[in-house]
């Protein structure tokens, strides 16, 4: 985001990096450059978002801050609680377009599971985002917009977060590495690189610039087929940016940065759970040392898509999960949190059910 100095403009709060709230307050309104650190310090410690309620800033200073930076906070539609602690948040933003986040308990830590964009444009068969359609992209701000958001009504800091919500996050790649930066900077909310996961269906430019990225966050590659053929059916993504492609990409990123890949492996019952594929992927990823999460398809609400696709019977499973660890395969099976609220994996749509 472009501070001009030279006229009087109002500026997305959430969407400014450390280094733009430094040259606002310097340079626009005229204020010691710590007042910078004073205002992220409300924000992104003490999740204060009302102005006025920063009461160690003066109230000149308040008052630019109220008329010339606007917090652009998401408005809750509705929080569902499933009955195994996760919690759903439906948001509306600013021009009316709804998104979903959801907080993950686990035994030692909480997850964040964020959305980089309303909708999504991959119409990825399994996921009811990608069947619902794409609205835009988010801005930096509304996605950490929906992290502090959840930490507030927590009560406490949140240990992680994942770019696994709705939206492919690489294909906003210029926002979602903003937002990055912002919630990875020391004087902002200062979480560290190796607690922040981007998740993407395998667009292979933004892989490569999240290998080069000054932000060393990990990797996880949604694969669902470890063939061209069947990927294509499942992920339409593939048919511009191949396995062979998506694999040389991955192994670029640990090239880079050292840092194990997770694979995320939804199993539909039929489609892609015979174990000759797990035999398929360990070709495929030869060399990677990756780790499989192997996930169980979540069914998808019938009133957004009716897909036909079933959840294998727990004999598929055990089966395909033998053949990963004949082939001495790391991974685990995932199972689903806040199915019942419709919050699991692939089941986000954006739409309340009030």
């Amino acid at each position: 985001m472009e501070i001009d100095s030279t006229e009087t403009k109002t500026y997305d709060a959430l969407s400014l990096s450390y280094e733009e709230w430094r040259k606002l307050v310097v340079e626009v309104w005229k204020e010691p450059r710590f007042r910078a650190d004073q205002i992220c310090g409300w924000i992104y410690a003490k999740k204060v978002f009302d102005c006025h309620a920063m009461t160690n800033l003066s109230k000149t200073l308040r008052d630019k801050l109220i008329y010339e930076s606007l917090v652009k906070i998401p408005i809750q539609i509705k929080e569902s609680k499933s009955k195994d602690g996760t919690r759903k948040y439906l948001w509306q933003l600013e021009d009316g377009s709804r998104i979903e986040s959801v907080l993950l308990d686990h035994a030692n830590h909480t997850t964040a599971c964020i959305s980089s964009q309303a909708g999504c444009p991959l119409a990825c068969a399994f996921c009811a985002t990608g069947q619902a359609g794409y609205v835009r992209d988010l801005t930096a701000g509304e996605i950490v917009g929906q992290f502090l958001l959840m930490e507030q009504r927590l009560g406490r800091d949140i240990n992680n977060v994942v770019f696994m919500g709705m939206g492919e996050p690489l294909l906003n790649d210029v926002n979602v590495f903003k937002s990055i930066g912002v919630l990875n900077h020391p004087k902002m909310r200062n979480l560290g690189g190796r607690h922040i996961t981007v998740s993407t269906s395998g667009v292979v430019p933004g892989i490569r610039d999240l290998a080069d990225f000054e932000v060393p966050v990990r990797l996880s590659v949604s694969l669902h087929a470890p063939n061209d053929a069947l990927r294509n059916k499942l992920m339409p993504v593939n048919k511009r940016y191949s396995l062979a492609s998506l694999v040389e990409a991955m192994r670029y990123y640990k090239e880079r940065t050292g840092e194990r890949i997770t694979i995320e492996y939804v199993l539909i019952d039929g489609v892609n759970d015979d174990p000759q594929l797990a035999f398929e992927m360990a070709a495929l990823l030869d060399g990677l040392g990756v780790y499989v999460n192997v996930i169980p398809y979540n069914p998808i609400d019938a009133s957004v898509m009716g897909s036909g696709l079933k959840r294998p019977a727990e004999a598929r499973i055990k089966a395909f999960c033998s053949a990963l660890t004949g082939l001495s395969i790391e991974f685990e099976i995932r199972r689903e949190k806040g199915a019942d609220i419709l919050a699991a994996c692939g089941q986000l749509a954006g739409t309340a059910r009030v």
